[in-house]
């Protein structure tokens, strides 16, 4: 009985030592050096290599590392009776609204024009603020409370999502419905699931239906930008400009041309890291309720793909 720690690309000393903090007893193994397969019961994982779990005959749990579970449900080698969970964290939602409204008012206040007009020691007072009206794509958790941060600064902010809503405080489309948000807002906010219904979500279509000068921010996932349309409705001027967090291919080949487009600004996915001192609890729980055949804390509806 134990659990697996399969992360690649980060390191998975400190969930080691967040989770046996909590309890010494629980065995963990960690990639690439796992021999006793049979013994677990529980993956952690993030961006594992695909096929891996095939390895695990007892397995009954696999943890996401992060609160997105798009790179485990991209692995069709894995049995789809295998139930799923995510992390919840109040500081990945204050991470990901702080890093949205920051990039909201830098559009807002023109930050980045400013900052050229210093390099270039040109006083301009001209046309200090645009008016901005924003679209949130994805309304849950995290889009749900960068609306509210947002309306508590008496920003325009309306929001869109694939099913209805009732009782909410604020503009909302759903649906084929898309084109009227588009047309009333100059700034998107891509907080979407990734799901087959919206990878490359961010395409030349989309860009044309919008209005002329918008500005976008994506901090859900690389896959639902189709990157070179973004350059292209940039440099035709439709697009005025976009502030990035997440890739395609991560880190960003340096050879990529968003390093060199001026109106694109870019962070290395920190919009919002998932903290190992919160996460911890939430998967040494959902283990113990494993054990106990209890039922399982923030799992993921496969269908839905969130």
């Amino acid at each position: 009985m134990g659990i697996a720690i399969i992360s690649p690309n980060r390191n998975p000393s400190v969930w080691v030592q967040n989770i046996k903090k909590i309890d010494d007893s629980i065995d963990i193994q960690v990639y690439p050096n796992i021999p006793r397969k049979d013994d677990v019961d529980l993956v952690i994982l993030w961006q594992h290599p695909k096929g891996i779990l095939r390895e695990f005959k007892n397995l009954k749990l696999i943890c996401s590392m992060g609160a997105g579970v798009d790179h485990i449900l991209s692995d069709d080698t894995i049995d789809p009776k295998l139930p799923i969970t995510r992390i919840v964290d109040e500081k990945l939602t204050f991470s990901m609204t702080n890093y949205c409204v920051m990039g909201v008012l830098n559009f807002h206040r023109q930050m980045k024009r400013f900052s050229v007009q210093q390099s270039n020691k040109n006083w301009d007072m001209s046309n200090p603020e645009i008016d901005v009206h924003v679209g949130v794509l994805g309304v849950g958790e995290l889009g749900g409370d960068v609306i509210k941060k947002l309306q508590s600064l008496n920003i325009k902010v309306s929001g869109y999502g694939n099913s209805p809503k009732i009782g909410l405080d604020y503009p909302y489309f759903f649906g084929d419905e898309l084109e009227l948000l588009l047309k009333k807002v100059n700034l998107i906010i891509c907080l979407l699931p990734l799901t087959a219904d919206t990878e490359n979500f961010l395409n030349k279509d989309f860009f044309r239906k919008c209005s002329e000068g918008t500005y976008i921010i994506n901090v859900a996932r690389g896959k639902h930008l189709v990157e070179e349309d973004l350059l292209e409705a940039i440099r035709e001027g439709h697009i005025s400009g976009a502030l990035l967090d997440v890739f395609r291919t991560e880190p960003l080949p340096t050879d990529h041309p968003f390093w060199n487009e001026e109106k694109i600004s870019i962070t290395p996915h920190i919009a919002s890291v998932t903290n190992p001192d919160a996460a911890a609890p939430q998967i040494v729980e959902n283990y113990n309720r494993l054990l106990n055949n209890k039922f399982l804390k923030n799992s993921i509806d496969r269908i839905k793909g969130y």
